[in-house]
C-alpha cells in the first residue's frame, strides 16, 4: 500500500464544534468517538458554568434581605464541591502532587 494510501486508511481529518470551540486534528479512526464525547462533555461542562455564573449573580437564589444560617450552609456546601474540582482540574489540595 502507498504512504498516501496508508495515511488515508488509519487517519482522516475531524472537525467538530461545540458552542464557540472549534477542534480539528489529524486522529486516527478509533479516536473519532473519543474526539466527539470530549467535545460533547466539554460543552456540558460550559452550559453548567454558564448557569452557576448566572445564578451566582443571582446571590445563588437567596433574598439577601431574608438571608439566614440555612442560605450561608449551602452556599458552603457548594463551595466545597467546587473546590474538589477546582482542585481536582489544577492539581492542588488533595490532589497536589
Amino acid at each position: 500500500m502507498a504512504a498516501d494510501q496508508s495515511d488515508s486508511v488509519f487517519t482522516k481529518r475531524k472537525q467538530l464544534t461545540a458552542g464557540n470551540l472549534t477542534m480539528t486534528r489529524n486522529i486516527a479512526r478509533g479516536n473519532d468517538a473519543a474526539l466527539a464525547a470530549f467535545i460533547a462533555k466539554k460543552a456540558e461542562i460550559d452550559t453548567m458554568l454558564g448557569r452557576l455564573q448566572a445564578f451566582g449573580e443571582d446571590h445563588f437564589g437567596a433574598d439577601p434581605e431574608r438571608l439566614n444560617w440555612a442560605d450561608v450552609g449551602s452556599l458552603e456546601y457548594q463551595a466545597y464541591l467546587l473546590r474538589q474540582i477546582s482542585d481536582f482540574a489544577f492539581g492542588e489540595g488533595e490532589h497536589a502532587a
